[in-house]
């Protein structure tokens, strides 16, 4: 059975750690350091796909019949993740960007 406490607390902390390296990358390559930027995008892509792992056991569990129910904690959780991944791409286009301008 997931624990959907423990489950939307990981999906929160992978998510915000991505979030944090992104941005920490794209400070990176705002003063043009751009192997450090890659560096800190791998690091959030990492924490993303940890978030995910977390993500796909609740829908192996609902696919499989033990679906929880629906919470106020779950919704935050899942829009945290979603905002990290939307941001995590859109900082990875900005440092291209920033790339090609050097």
């Amino acid at each position: 059975m997931v624990d959907l406490e423990q489950t939307a607390m990981l999906l929160i902390v992978h998510a915000g750690n991505a979030r944090s390296l992104a941005y920490d990358g794209f400070e990176l390559a705002a003063s043009s350091d751009f192997a450090g930027a890659v560096i800190k995008l791998r690091e959030a892509t990492a924490e993303i796909g940890l978030a995910h792992a977390e993500q796909t056991a609740l829908i192996q569990a609902e696919a499989a019949g033990r679906g929880a129910p629906l919470t106020l904690l779950m919704v935050h959780a899942q829009d945290h993740l979603m905002t990290a991944m939307t941001e995590v791409n859109l900082i990875e286009r900005l440092i291209r960007m920033l790339e090609l301008k050097r």
